[in-house]
């Protein structure tokens, strides 16, 4: 069974979590676990979670947390259809900004995308 790389716990108690609601936090996690798995290429689970260092280990838990608070929050943005829109002379437009990266299909903030790299499990480099 899947299991997210931060939990309940972690959030609440190490992270200081309280965005997301109690009978959301794991069902949250789990999706944005999910979605580092994506951006790191599925790496953790090919070398398995616990065979990370505890540098790695930790910044992902974090990670976590950060991404499962700008997905709950961000959700109804983050998946519109629409690109962009106007009305009146106001626009709007979803995707790519200054601090909101997308990649691999997955909006992440660019402060936090830079963190995931850091570990060293981004890299498009097969090896």
């Amino acid at each position: 069974m899947y299991q997210s790389y931060a939990d309940a716990d972690y959030y609440e108690e190490t992270y200081g979590g309280s965005v997301i609601p109690e009978d959301k936090i794991q069902t949250v996690l789990k999706n944005a676990s999910r979605h580092i798995d994506i951006l790191t290429y599925n790496r953790i689970i090919g070398r398995g979670f616990d065979n990370l260092t505890e540098y790695q280990q930790e910044l992902i838990k974090e990670i976590n947390c950060e991404m499962a608070e700008f997905e709950y929050e961000n959700k109804d943005l983050i998946n519109t259809v629409l690109k962009s829109y106007s009305i009146n002379g106001v626009s709007m437009s979803f995707g790519e900004s200054w601090n909101i990266t997308v990649n691999n299909g997955i909006a992440v903030k660019r402060e936090c995308y830079a963190k995931l790299c850091s570990t060293g499990l981004c890299s498009r480099i097969v090896r």
